[in-house]
C-alpha cells in the first residue's frame, strides 16, 4: 500500500539517483530560399509546400528561411547566389539560366508549344532530363521542372496585329533569344531585371513587355501596362533548384526526401499557377486592365520563322526544334 511516507521515502531516494543525460538535439539547419513574389502567390507557397514535406519525414532538421518579393534580387542575382551558396533554393525561367546553359532556349522558343500538356511531356522526357543534368554541371541541382504559363504582350495600348510594337522600345529578359524574337516584329529590345520593370515602364523608359498572367498582377503591372494581348508565343518554363553546395552536403536519406518533396511540389505548383492564373486576371479587370485577342494569329506565329532559323546552332539544329513542336 502507497502512504505519503512512502512516497516520500521513494521520491527522496530517486531525487538522490544521478540525472539522466540525454543528447541535446541539434538545432534545425537554416536555408535560404529566394522568391521573386509574394506569400500568397505559387512561386513562394511551393516553398511552404516543400518544407512542410521535408518537415514530416526529417522533423526538425531543417528550417527553411524563405525570402519573397524578389528581397534577394530578380533571377539573375538569385542565380548568382545560388551559385555562391549564399541561396540554397529557389526558382527561376530557363530564360535567366540560360546564360549558363544555352541549349535550355530550346524551351524558349516561340510559337513550339501548344499548351501546358505539350510542355509536361517535353519537360519530362529525355530532353528534361539533358537539361536537368546540364543544369546541375552548372551548380544548379535541378530537381523538377514547372510551368509559369505562357508569355502575353502586355501593352499601354490595345496592340493585336505585329505591326503595333514595330518602333516600340519593350522590355525583354536578358536573353538572346527573346531579343532576337521582339527585332523580328521591328520593336526595339532592352534587356531589364524583372524588379526594375514597374518604374521603366511607368517612367517610359520602355512602352511593353512580356509576361505570364500570374506575374502581370504579381508585380501589379496592369497599372502601367493595362492591357494584356493574348499572344501566348512562348511557354515559360522554369526550374525548381538548389545551390551546388547544399545539395551535396547532404546525406543519401535527405537528398531522397528532398528529390521527392519537390517532385510533389512541383506539380502542385502547375495545379497552383492555373488557379492563380484565373485569380490575377480578374485582379487586373478590377483595377481596370483589359485583354485583347490578337488579330490574325498566323501573322504573329510568322515571327517565329526567323528566331528558330536564328537559335538552331545554339539549341541543336532546326530538326531538333520541329521534332519538339510536333511532340
Amino acid at each position: 500500500m502507497l502512504t505519503r511516507r512512502s512516497f516520500a521515502t521513494g521520491l527522496a531516494g530517486a531525487l538522490a539517483l544521478p540525472a539522466i543525460v540525454r543528447p541535446a538535439r541539434a538545432a534545425p539547419r537554416p536555408l535560404t530560399v529566394a522568391s521573386l513574389l509574394a506569400d500568397d502567390k505559387p512561386e513562394t507557397r511551393i516553398w511552404l509546400k516543400v518544407g512542410d514535406l521535408v518537415e514530416e519525414k526529417l522533423p526538425g532538421r531543417f528550417d527553411f528561411r524563405i525570402v519573397g518579393n524578389a528581397a534577394l534580387g530578380g533571377e539573375k542575382e538569385v542565380a548568382e547566389g545560388i551559385r555562391l551558396d549564399s541561396i540554397q533554393a529557389s526558382l527561376s525561367t530557363l530564360s535567366a539560366l540560360s546564360s549558363w546553359v544555352p541549349e535550355t532556349q530550346l524551351f524558349d522558343l516561340p510559337f513550339v508549344f501548344r499548351d501546358r500538356d505539350h510542355v509536361r511531356r517535353a519537360t519530362a522526357g529525355p530532353i528534361g532530363d539533358a537539361f536537368k543534368a546540364k543544369l546541375t554541371d552548372e551548380g544548379f541541382v535541378t530537381l523538377g521542372f514547372i510551368n509559369y504559363g505562357a508569355r502575353h504582350l502586355l501593352a499601354k495600348e490595345p496592340v493585336t496585329t505585329p505591326a503595333g510594337v514595330a518602333g516600340k522600345r519593350i522590355r525583354v529578359i536578358q536573353s538572346p533569344l527573346h531579343v532576337e524574337f521582339w527585332r523580328a516584329y521591328g520593336a526595339l529590345p532592352t534587356p531589364i531585371p524583372i524588379t526594375e520593370t514597374y518604374n521603366a515602364l511607368k517612367t517610359g523608359v520602355v512602352d511593353m513587355m512580356d509576361l505570364t498572367k500570374s506575374a502581370y498582377a504579381g508585380f501589379r503591372l496592369y497599372e502601367v501596362v493595362p492591357y494584356l494581348i493574348e499572344t501566348a508565343h512562348i511557354w515559360a518554363t522554369g526550374a525548381v533548384y538548389l545551390s551546388a553546395g547544399f545539395w551535396n552536403s547532404l546525406n543519401d536519406e535527405e537528398k531522397a526526401v528532398f528529390a521527392a518533396a519537390i517532385a510533389e511540389g512541383a506539380t502542385w505548383f502547375d495545379r497552383l499557377m492555373q488557379a492563380d492564373e484565373a485569380t490575377s486576371m480578374d485582379a487586373a479587370k478590377a483595377a481596370g486592365g483589359a485583354v485583347i485577342v490578337p488579330e490574325d494569329r498566323d501573322s504573329w506565329t510568322k515571327g517565329a520563322e526567323s528566331v528558330w532559323t536564328a537559335m538552331a546552332p545554339a539549341v541543336g539544329g532546326m530538326d531538333r526544334i520541329r521534332e519538339l513542336a510536333e511532340g
